[in-house]
């Protein structure tokens, strides 16, 4: 009775069929609709990358500009020898100002070289250090005017400090100021002839600018860690990928071996974690300062600072300490599973052994995801670059005409320089008032939906691929005979040829929901500024639901795509049908597929838990390569993420392949046990090892199920 109500509620069990052997080859086209639809929106893709590529102009975001909007450094134009961007009064970048125009609003020229003195614009007229400081004056600057006037009209700075370049920027070097000096609490400056001068103000004013400044401070140091660490980086994954591609091939002919020594050595890194994370405790205790609490010490962009704490290494203990005793405590309850899920890994072994150019199909999952990247990237840069140049009236004091648009080239005859005497006309930001310009917004939208859109259908395309390659290894009744020649390429093609509406249709789905999550987390940024505790609430909860929204729909997708492998159905009877032999063998479920997840879980933080030790101990000076030592950084904690979650990544693509292998295969078991009884006339597909421990573990967890509902 209890199989009559299942099979009512969960479909009809697959019948024998005398005639299936695997993946069908004479398949029709499927969800034809959606197929067009990816066509006419890759054709609008494309059309909204070349309008993007017209107006756009990328130097826009590399070279910075001056106040007319000239660029600083770009070859064919007069600032080619002036790569960088000078500010008159630095100080004023500090206003609120700079948050609605992003733009400071002072005059900016390009020049050589930053400053690299103090120096005053009464100073230099008396002194031979005049035509020094002309290379700071705007452009075609004449010494026939007052000082008042020079300084009244913006023709030459107030004032030079030192500086040094930041992202082609002259910012001030606070910090290594040459003839600063430190008395008191005051700053005084001695200018070489003895004589002292008070720029308290100056200095002030200009950590004001730093603060606002900061993050794109940050940027800069790190992106010079990732310019002298690059080499080392590289040769960190090189290593990631060496490891697992060892990992994966020792897999393939020691897997019960390989999964029992993985389990391990996992444990045995996590020890090693606890007891240096222990001895780095114990060592710091007495040290002065290294009581300060977390708190107490706030946020610093150089983490190498907590790293003198002991309450740092006492958080990374425990840390340690309770993922250790819940992989231990996973490990005695599930032991029984585990058996069964390494007989699975064992069948998948084998049939990754059969198909080895599986393991290279990840590989053309990457390519073709860098040109989703690429190709979404450059339109972004693009769109946001395809703006004109807006001039703006800026002005120190109050004016009627601040803020409107102005022509550099008219302004100091118009009737707006008469109003405002100590107004400037000069470059604001990049924008425009045609209806291109105000339909960016929504090209960026669609921009970022067909990335969404592409990349999932490349997924899509490889989870497809590998399921009928390996779909068709294990309805070969007599192993490899009857493996069809190439079934990887076979796959590949049907995929393409048959499918390509279905695999858009769930690709689709999947992206509305991603483009979704990008919008609630914009408004998410919108409204932390706001009071109202409601709103939050409710943001909150539509974020969760639609990330557990996507985390259904990509299972969901999954095995709709081995359904659509083998049967060659449509995206919704393929979902549905998936769907439906999942929950009818619900125990299997939880016996297998879980536990084959964490066993792969494990292998991939063992390789990436191997390599980020090594890169910890090599960024830190710790340990050296032959006679080459880790290059200088700002912070070592860059190069060592970049190679964790790189190594993640690696490992993750060469382990997807097995993923999916025992995705399949389980689905295959499923079916296999519906459509099939074992005897002569209708044997089982699966190998006699398989049967033997697959059978005997379900029959046990049927017979613990049937004791608990008696």
């Amino acid at each position: 009775m209890v199989d009559e109500r299942k099979d009512g509620a969960y479909g009809t069990p697959q019948k024998y069929d005398p005639t299936f052997k695997g993946p069908i080859y004479n398949r029709g086209c499927t969800d034809v609709i959606c197929c067009v639809f990816l066509l006419l929106a890759i054709v609008g893709y494309v059309a909204v990358g070349i309008i993007a590529w017209t107006h756009g102009d990328p130097r826009k975001v590399i070279y910075p500009t001056d106040s007319r909007g000239e660029f600083c450094g770009q070859k064919g134009t007069k600032n080619e020898n002036k790569p960088f961007l000078f500010y008159f009064n630095i100080v004023k970048c500090a206003s609120p100002l700079v948050l609605l125009e992003f733009q400071c609003p002072t005059p900016q020229i390009c020049v050589e070289k930053c400053p690299d003195r103090y120096l005053t614009y009464l100073n230099a007229r008396r002194s031979q250090d005049f035509e020094y400081y002309k290379k700071f004056c705007v452009p075609g600057f004449q010494n026939n005017k007052g000082v008042a006037e020079v300084l009244r009209d913006g023709d030459c700075p107030a004032v030079l400090t030192p500086s040094k370049p930041l992202a082609r920027r002259c910012f001030p070097a606070i910090h290594s100021h040459k003839g600063v000096l430190m008395v008191g609490n005051e700053t005084t400056y001695e200018d070489g002839h003895g004589s002292r001068k008070n720029i308290t103000e100056l200095v002030e004013g200009a950590k004001k600018a730093n603060g606002v400044l900061e993050a794109r401070q940050l940027a800069m140091r790190i992106f010079e860690d990732y310019t002298v660490s690059w080499y080392w980086i590289i040769i960190g994954l090189a290593i990631a990928m060496v490891l697992s591609l060892l990992f994966i091939v020792l897999l393939r002919f020691l897997a019960g071996i390989m999964v029992w020594v993985m389990i391990v050595m996992v444990i045995l890194v996590l020890g090693y974690g606890i007891f240096h994370c222990y001895m780095e405790y114990a060592r710091l205790r007495g040290e002065a300062g290294s009581d300060i609490s977390l708190v107490d010490l706030g946020f610093h962009t150089d983490l190498r600072v907590y790293l003198h704490l002991r309450q740092t290494w006492m958080a990374f203990m425990i840390i340690l300490s309770i993922l250790e005793v819940i992989i231990i405590l996973l490990l005695i309850f599930l032991r029984k599973r585990i058996l069964i899920a390494i007989a699975l890994i064992k069948e998948a072994s084998r049939a990754v052994g059969y198909v080895m150019c599986s393991l290279l199909y990840p590989l053309v999952t990457f390519f073709l995801l860098c040109l989703c990247i690429a190709y979404w990237a450059s339109t972004a840069i693009f769109l946001s670059t395809s703006n004109e140049a807006v001039y703006k009236i800026f002005n120190d004091t109050a004016c009627s005409v601040a803020g409107k648009t102005c022509n550099p080239e008219t302004f100091p005859s118009s009737n707006e320089s008469r109003l405002c005497p100590g107004a400037h006309c000069q470059f604001a930001f990049y924008g425009g008032e045609s209806t291109y310009h105000r339909a960016l917004l929504g090209l960026q939208i669609f921009n970022a939906f067909m990335f969404f859109w592409l990349a999932n259908f490349v997924l899509a395309l490889g989870q497809v691929t590998l399921a009928g390659a390996f779909a068709s290894y294990y309805w070969a009744l007599n192993k490899p005979d009857d493996l069809p020649a190439f079934p990887l390429f076979s796959a590949f093609g049907r995929a393409l040829r048959y499918h390509t509406g279905s695999l858009a249709f769930g690709s689709l789905i999947l992206a509305i929901v991603q483009i979704i999550r990008v919008i609630l987390e914009y408004l998410d940024q919108r409204l932390k500024a706001a009071e109202n505790k409601f709103a939050k609430f409710l943001m909150t909860c539509l974020k969760c639901c639609f990330w557990c929204l996507e985390k259904f729909i990509r299972f969901l997708n999954r095995n709709a795509y081995i359904m659509i492998a083998i049967y060659g159905t449509n995206f919704c009877t393929s979902a549905r049908n998936a769907f439906f032999l999942l929950m009818r063998n619900i125990i299997r479920v939880a016996v297998l597929d879980k536990v084959t997840d964490f066993l792969f879980l494990l292998g991939k933080l063992l390789i990436v838990g191997s390599v980020g030790i090594l890169a910890f101990f090599f960024f830190t000076h710790r340990i050296r390569i032959v006679q080459d030592t880790a290059p200088p950084l700002n912070y070592y904690w860059v190069p060592i993420l970049t190679v964790i979650i790189g190594s993640y990544l690696i490992a993750h693509g060469f382990f997807s392949v097995y993923g999916m292998c025992v995705d399949t295969l389980f689905l295959c078991f499923c079916e296999d046990l519906e459509r099939n009884d074992g005897s002569q006339e209708r044997p089982y597909f699966m190998s006699p090892e398989l049967r033997d421990i697959l059978l005997k573990g379900s029959a046990e967890e049927e017979g613990k199920r049937g004791e608990v509902e008696e």
